[in-house]
Parts: C-alpha cells; structure tokens; sequence
C-alpha cells in the first residue's frame, strides 16, 4: 500500500507539472492521444490497484488540462455582456461537472467489500425492535412486510415487530370530517386485527407531526430492545436480514448504522415505459453497488430510510430521528457521524421492495430528494460540519451538491440553441481546439463511467434519467433555495396500475422540448447547408444539438406510459413443497410467487393433471412445522415442464406467513436476478442500443399523442398467463404475477 501512496504522489505531481505548460495544439494532441492509450491500458486489469490509482490520475489529467484551457482559451469577453453571461454560466455548469467527477473519483477509487460478520450464540444476542412505518397503505401490502418481518431468523423472546401506523392517529380518528374519521377508525381497526393474528404490536400516534421522523420517533418511545430495524411498508426482508446485519455491532462499540441495498420487485417508470427491466440494471444498482460501498470506505455511508439497522444508544445522543428536513435518513445520520459514530454498508439484497410506477408519483419522490438534500446542503451544512474528518466533508457535501443536477442538465440543453438561433459566441473554440480539448476530454469522460459503472449502468442511461427529472425538479430547487425551511413531507404512492397505455399528465413540456431541438436541428442544418463560409462551430453545435434530440426523443418513451394491471409483483424462486390434490400428494417444486399465487412444476408425472379451477391444497415445511392453504388452479398448462399457475383462495394472516416464507426464504433469489442484470454491454453497443430506443421512443410517443394506440385483448387475468414462464426465461422476466384484481392506490414513506 505505501508503494501504491509513493506512485499515486509521483504521479500527481508530475501531472501538475502537465496542467498549466504552454503546448502548441499540436503537442496538446499527442499528450492527450498518449494519456488515453495509458488509460485505456490500465483499465484491462481492474483488479490491480495500482493500475486502477493510475488509471484515475490520467483521467484527471486530462480533465484539468480541459479546464485549464475552458478557464483561460473559451470565455467570451467581459466587454461583451450578451455573449459573456450566458458563456459564463455554461461554464460554471461545466465546472460544477469537473467538481462532481473529482469528488466522485474520490468516493469510488476503492470501494469496500465487507466480509460477513462472525456468527453469535444465540444467548449473546441483542434485543431487537423492528419499525414498520406506515402512512395509508393496504392492509395486503402491509401484512406481507409484516409476515417477512415475523419470519426472520432470530429468536423469537428478542425480537419485537411494531406496525407504526400513521393512517389511523386520534387526530384522524376524531377528525370533524366524518369520512375521514370513519376511514381512519376502519383503517386502525383492520390494522389492529391484522397485528393480533400476525403476533405484531401496533401503535398508532395523537398527531401526525414531523412526518415519517415523528412516527419513528413515537416508536422509539415505546421501545426498548438494543436494536432499531426500519423497514418502509412495502420492504419486506429475507429470512436471513438479521444474521447478515446484527453481528456487525458486536464487533463496533460505536457503530450506529448497518445499511443496506434497496432491491425492488417492479420496474420503474423509465424501465416499464422503454420495456428494460428484464435486461438492463436497475437505477438504483448504481448507488448501491458501487457509490455507497466507496462511502463505506471513508465511514460515511448513510441511512437510506428503510432496510436499515441501528443502535438505540446512538439514536438516543441526537434525540432520536432528525427532521428538520425532509429526509430524515441521511440528516440523521449526518448527525451521528458528527458525534463519532461508525456506519457499515452491507453489499447484499436483503429486502424485496416496489418503486413508484407512474411517472407522477417518480417525479414525486425525487422532488423529495432533492429538495430534502438540499435543505441539508443549506441547513445543516456538513462541508462546515464539526466532528467530521476531511472525507466525511467530501463525501456528504458531494451527495448533497450532486442534486443540483437538474440546472447543468438543462444548461446544456439550451446552450446550444443560443448559438443556433441567436449566434451567440459563448464558446470560443474552433474544431482543431474541439478535437484536441474537448473530445478527448469527453472519451476519457465515457471511458471512465464504462470503468466504473460498466456492470451497473449502461450508456446514456444516468444522462437519460438526469433529463427526465430535470424538467420537473427545476422549480422544487428554486423553492428551497428561496425558502429552505418551506418543503413539506409528502408520501410516494406505490401500488398504482394503469388501465390504458396513454400519456403522462406531465407529458406536455417533453414533447415542446423535443420540438424545439428538433426544429434547431433543421434549422442548423439548414444554416450550415446554405450560408456562403458556414463557421466550424456551428457544425460542433449541430452535433451536440442532435444528441441532446436523441436524449429528449428517449424521454418521450417514458412520458408515454405503458399499461400495468399487475397489482402483485412476481419473484422467481426454487422450493420445493406438497401439493395434495383430493387424497394424492405430489412432490412440486415453486418456481416464481407473488401475493397473488404461485407457479407450480411437478417432478413425477401425475396421471391426471389439475384442471382449470379445481382447488388443490399448497403445504411447506419449516423447522418440523406444516404450513399449508388451499390453492386454485387458474392457468394450467401440458407439455413436457407440467406447469401451472394457482391462486390463492383466501387473502389471510397465515396466507401472508406461508407467501413470506416462499418468496423471502432466501437471499439468493433477488441476488440472482440482480446478478442476470449486471453485464455491461460496452459504450458502443450501449449508445447503438439508446439511439434505437431514442428513435422507438419517438415514435410510440407519437402514436399515443394522436391517439392511435391500440390495447391488445386480454383472455384471462391480467396476472394470471405470467405466472408460467418457460424455466430458462423465469429469472430474467421482470412481469409480475398475481390473482387480486382491481386497481388500488397506496402511498408509502419511501
């Protein structure tokens, strides 16, 4: 490791002897096409660390000899207001772009991988409490995450599941509205009955003040184990959450927090609109898998809200959850890294959870976000932050900034177009510079993310989901800068379906957007095709216009919404169990679950297959204990694999018991289809890949703003055909499955 320091101080140093010589464009090009070709060499053996150290200080290089040469070669003059303040605020975004890349690089260099904790007797144990937040979602919902809860590995006299429900509060219940009064007291009284069959303690508040925070904090109030586990309503965990967390804070005195991943059953928006989610990684995959273990390494990983362990004592130095701003995850954690305290960051699903579907309710949630991020950047601010280390500061100050995303997003949408339609001159370069400077700045740029984030996130796809929420996140910042105290909480509805395929009601700015590049695209086509000595930088122009197009042509898939009737969110799993058909048992095995039922294979050949709503009756067992229900065939299906598809016949507590222990029984079933989806496809193949979706997208969008989509007929159930997918298709499917019709709108703190 001093070796490796040694390098890295040679390096650096030698690179800030590269950064500010005078160089003719010329030798500028062969220092760049040299640092490139050394690059690219150290990035073939990822696993060496010295080669991945220098890997970054070659990239550096050419990042701040880029800037170096923006600063002092490219900015209008001052003398010139019109070109100048527009040219200076293109490069301040791009600054603010070279800013986030060097504290990226620092949070990633070497991301840490922990080893599981050693095993503890069961008599050594701590006592554990185990918050299940909720606002007003189903009782269906909740009893799932409820059943998971319960069916942890841990022993029983220590383990304590409380519903905290903030649906059914006194104020609520007394509330002079007598509709809301009556659904809340109905509301606390299902929720009641649900807990008492489940072996749950529920608790509901006076008042809904502080939000999720004040209701985590009535929970601490009426708690009293060692331990605090969060789960969000729809975050159910696996059998094995707790002896892959727990024994960490043996080995810690001053460890507060073991997080970990977020896994979701269900694609989001972007992912269900442009048909990915059975192929391409999921959004989050990014953060989770790289960026939160590269915190882990500098002690600052955070807590995420949900799926997440922490220490009472720790809770109790800050007075329990912070909320003073809108999310009181990562604010309370900043807290208690403040005071001392130790976070681990745990690299393994360990929780199955659902996403917002529509894109109203995605947007919600990362109004949230940024909103609650910035209120911490302005508020709390950690770069000033006493009883932080230095990388503590970098690393929560870069998390904060980074959701200011949204004003160098459309910066750079709207640049170009200045020049376009205007000519102004607010980047003075011509192509020789470009190509020296700029291009090879940008390769380097996308030669790294493909380094870093190849396996978990593909090309153009951060872009594309950083354009989508730009659009609508530009006003929420504006508020909070104004008014950092103003930002009220507001829950993420989950659980939504759609009827029909149709337009977002936020749709309509996409489409002007679009337009607008399009009609710049022509136009600077048009310039350069019929004036007499066309300027080079039009033609540069031109191109970054048309990829901005290609991006705003991929948003109009996701503005256009895909049906979802699927109210049940399917897993693929492998147990076996019995299936008694009037007096015969079979040997089956369970190939995918969800709350709505299960697909079932038999391993003999019964002489007499199910028919199409017979009843048959469904028994696993677990530590000597039958857990059995009665089952109804809904799709049944011949052939050599002998599948069929059943539902469950009653929605009950003990339904809820035996669908936790099939779907959350192992870890190993949401780590494989992680695993399936995490296989980088290279930036050529990937930008190939999004100009096809881009000119797709385009079109779909545009069929369903004239109205000609058409819903193809359903036979059956809509969840019903997906419970049987051919076995070398299962893990990959990302449909769901599921026998409760009806939609339904639910609402988590998410």
């Amino acid at each position: 490791m001093k070796y490796v320091s040694l390098l890295a101080i040679i390096a650096g140093t030698s690179s800030l002897f590269l950064l500010w010589l005078p160089m003719s464009l010329q030798a500028q090009l062969v220092l760049s096409l040299t640092i490139l070709g050394l690059m690219l060499l150290s990035m073939q053996r990822p696993e060496n660390k010295t080669l991945r150290l220098m890997t970054f200080v070659y990239a550096s290089v050419i990042a701040l000899r880029y800037a170096y040469w923006r600063t002092t070669d490219t900015l209008p003059d001052s003398s010139d207001l019109l070109n100048f303040i527009p040219g200076l605020l293109l490069y301040i975004a791009e600054m603010y772009c070279l800013v986030m890349l060097a504290i990226n690089f620092f949070i990633v260099a070497d991301p840490l991988k922990r080893a599981a904790p050693d095993a503890q007797a069961a008599a050594d144990l701590p006592t554990v409490d185990v918050f299940v937040p909720s606002y007003n979602e189903a009782p269906d919902l909740l009893a799932l995450t409820l059943a998971a809860a319960k069916n942890m590995n841990y022993p029983a006299s220590k383990l304590t599941v409380y519903l905290l429900d903030d649906g059914g509060t006194d104020a609520k219940c007394g509330h002079r509205d007598p509709v809301v009064a009556h659904s809340a007291q109905r509301r606390r009284e299902e929720l009641q009955t649900l807990c008492a069959a489940l072996g749950v303690r529920y608790h509901a508040r006076a008042e809904n003040t502080h939000a999720k925070a004040g209701n985590l904090n009535a929970g601490l109030k009426i708690s009293s184990s060692d331990l605090v586990v969060v789960f969000d309503a729809d975050h159910a965990p696996v059998r094995e959450f707790l002896s892959e967390t727990v024994g960490y804070f043996a080995a810690d005195d001053r460890l507060f927090l073991v997080q970990t991943p977020h896994f979701f059953l269900n694609p989001d928006p972007l992912e269900k609109n442009l048909d990915t989610f059975r192929q391409m990684p999921s959004e989050n995959e990014m953060f989770y898998s790289i960026v939160q273990r590269g915190l882990d390494k500098w002690n600052a990983s955070f807590f995420c809200g949900s799926a997440a362990v922490l220490r009472r004592a720790a809770l109790e130095e800050t007075n329990g959850f912070q909320g003073q701003s809108i999310t009181e995850d990562c604010e309370s954690a900043l807290a208690l890294h403040c005071r001392g305290w130790h976070s681990v960051y745990v690299d393994k699903p360990l929780i199955a959870g659902l996403q917002p579907e529509t894109l109203v309710s995605f947007i919600g949630q990362r109004v949230r976000w940024a909103q609650g991020m910035l209120q911490i950047l302005i508020l709390n601010r950690p770069f000033l932050q006493r009883g932080l280390t230095f990388a503590q500061r970098v690393c929560y100050a870069g998390t904060n900034l980074f959701w200011l995303f949204p004003l160098t997003r459309l910066t750079f949408m709207v640049a170009p177009l200045l020049y376009i339609f205007f000519s102004l001159q607010i980047f003075q370069a011509n192509i020789v510079e470009f190509v020296c400077y700029t291009l090879t700045y940008l390769i380097s740029s996308f030669a790294m993310q493909n380094y870093l984030f190849g396996k978990v996130r593909w090309p153009w796809v951060s872009e594309l989901y950083e354009y989508v929420q730009a659009v609508m996140l530009l006003g929420a910042i504006f508020s909070v800068v104004r008014n950092p105290r103003k930002p009220t909480f507001n829950v993420t509805a989950k659980g939504q379906t759609l009827e029909t395929s149709k337009l977002s009601p936020i749709a309509l700015p996409y489409f002007a957007i679009f337009l607008l590049l399009a009609t710049a695209s022509a136009y600077a086509i048009w310039r350069y095709l019929s004036e007499p000595m066309p300027s080079e930088l039009l033609l540069i122009v031109i191109g970054w216009n048309l990829i901005n197009m290609g991006l705003a042509g991929a948003a109009l898939g996701v503005v256009a919404e895909r049906r979802e009737r699927r109210r049940n969110q399917r897993l693929s799993v492998r147990r076996h169990a019995l299936l008694h058909i009037g007096s015969v048992v079979h040997t089956v095995i369970l190939t995918n679950v969800s709350s709505g039922g299960v697909a079932v294979e038999f391993i003999d050949n019964p002489a007499k297959a199910v028919d199409e709503g017979e009843v048959c009756s469904l028994e696993l067992r677990r530590n000597g204990k039958a857990l059995r229900k009665d089952i109804v065939c809904r799709v049944a299906r011949g052939g050599p694999d002998r599948s069929f598809g059943f539902a469950f016949v009653q929605r009950d507590p003990e339904t809820f018991s035996l669908i936790a222990e099939i779907m959350y029984s192992e870890q190993s079933f949401l780590q494989d289809r992680i695993n399936l989806r995490q296989k980088p496809i290279g930036f050529f193949i990937g930008t190939l890949r999004f100009s096809l979706w881009s000119v797709r997208e385009c079109m779909r969008a545009l069929i369903y703003a004239a109205g000609l989509v058409r819903e193809t007929q359903q036979t059956s159930h809509p969840d019903a055909e997906l419970l049987l997918v051919p076995a070398n298709n299962r893990a990959r499917s990302g449909s769901h499955a599921g026998f409760d019709p009806g939609s339904v709108k639910e609402a988590t703190y998410a």
